[in-house]
C-alpha cells in the first residue's frame, strides 16, 4: 500500500525528536512538505512560511500534522479542516476547552478525521494497569511526575507566556494516563499552583482529585519542574484488591507487587501514527478531552502560590 502524503505544520523540538523520524521510519505516512516560521525543511521537501501557502501551492496534501505551540494550534488546525484536511493534533489539543470543542464540532462538521493524540496513553504497560484496575479496583493513586526544564524545555519561552500551560505540559502526559487507567472519572478537588514571580505558568502543582465512588480512593498528582537528577514520570497505584502497581518510565513499564509485568519500547509515536491510519481508513474521529478538562479545573480551583524568579 503506497503511503499517504502528510504536511507537517511546525517544526519545533517535539517534532524533531518524535514525529519526523517515525513517519520516515514508518509504513504509513510520507512526509512530503512542512510549514515552517522559520524556514527550516526537511529532506528537502517543499517548506512554506504559512500553512495557506502550503494549501495552494500543494492541494493534494490532504493530511496534517499540527505540532505548534498550543496557544496557535486552535486557528491553524480550524484553517486546515476548513481547507478540507484531515488533522492530527499534538498535545495539549488546544488552550483552552471552548477551542477544543469548536474544532470537535467543526471537524464533524467537515466530516474530517480529528485525532486528539495522548502519545503517554499509547504503551502496553498502560493498557494493562487498566485492565487490572478495571478487574480488582482502586484504593489509591499517587502521581509523581517530575523533571528540569531546562533539560526538558530548554530556552523555550512561550512555555512561560499565557496559554504555554507551564508545568502541565508535561503534566498532562501523567493526566492523560490517569484517565486511561481509572475505571470510573476522576475530578479536581483541590490544587496548589507554584508561580515563580516572573513568569505567568506554574512550574510546580499539587492536586487532589475525588470521585462520584462511594470508597473514595486517595488520588493525588505531584507535578514539579525544578528536579534535579533523574526524571520521575511514574504512578504508585493500590488495587482496592489489594495489589501494588507501579507504572514508571513514563507509562513504559509496569511492575505488579513488585516483578515486572510488562515493559516495551519507547514507542508511543509509532503507535500514534498508526492509530491515526485506522482513523482515517475508518473516517472516525478520536477526541477525548479529559486530560485538558482536568488542567482547566486545576486552574479553576487552585491556589496561587509564588516562589523566586525562574531564569534560564
Amino acid at each position: 500500500m503506497a503511503k499517504q502524503k502528510i504536511a507537517i505544520i511546525g517544526l519545533g523540538k517535539i517534532t524533531q525528536d518524535q514525529h519526523l523520524p517515525v513517519i520516515d521510519k514508518g509504513n504509513d505516512f510520507e512526509v512530503a512538505a512542512v510549514v515552517s516560521q522559520r524556514g527550516l525543511s526537511h529532506n528537502g521537501v517543499p517548506s512554506f512560511k504559512t500553512a495557506a501557502d502550503l494549501y495552494a501551492a500543494m492541494p493534494e496534501i490532504g493530511i496534517v500534522s499540527v505540532n505548534t505551540p498550543p496557544d496557535v494550534r486552535h486557528a491553524i488546525a480550524r484553517e486546515a479542516l476548513e481547507a478540507g484536511k484531515h488533522v492530527l493534533l499534538e498535545k495539549p489539543p488546544a488552550a483552552t476547552l471552548a477551542e477544543f470543542e469548536d474544532l470537535k464540532a467543526f471537524a464533524a462538521a467537515k466530516g474530517k478525521v480529528l485525532f486528539a493524540t495522548w502519545h503517554s496513553q499509547f504503551n502496553p504497560a498502560v493498557d494493562e494497569a487498566k485492565a487490572l484496575l478495571a478487574k480488582h479496583g482502586v484504593g489509591s493513586v499517587k502521581i509523581e511526575w517530575r523533571e528540569d526544564v531546562k533539560k526538558w524545555h530548554p530556552g523555550q519561552e512561550w512555555i512561560w507566556e499565557p496559554g504555554g500551560f507551564g508545568v502541565f505540559d508535561p503534566g498532562i502526559n501523567a493526566l492523560s494516563i490517569f484517565v486511561k487507567i481509572l475505571p470510573f472519572a476522576p475530578f479536581v478537588k483541590a490544587a496548589t499552583l507554584t508561580y515563580p514571580e516572573n513568569r505567568q505558568t506554574p512550574i510546580a502543582a499539587k492536586l487532589t482529585f475525588g470521585s462520584a465512588e462511594a470508597a473514595q480512593p486517595t488520588l493525588t498528582a505531584d507535578f514539579d519542574w525544578r528536579e534535579q537528577g533523574d526524571e520521575k514520570w511514574h504512578m504508585t497505584i493500590e488495587a482496592a484488591a489489594g495489589h501494588k502497581l507501579r507504572l514508571y518510565k513514563g507509562g513504559a513499564a509496569l511492575e505488579v507487587d513488585g516483578k515486572l509485568a510488562v515493559e516495551a519500547p519507547s514507542e508511543e509515536y509509532e503507535r500514534i501514527y498508526a492509530h491515526f491510519a485506522q482513523l482515517l481508513a475508518s473516517g472516525q474521529s478520536d477526541v477525548d478531552g479529559s486530560p485538558l478538562r482536568l488542567v482547566a479545573d486545576a486552574m479553576l480551583v487552585g491556589r496561587r502560590d509564588v516562589t523566586e524568579a525562574f531564569v534560564w
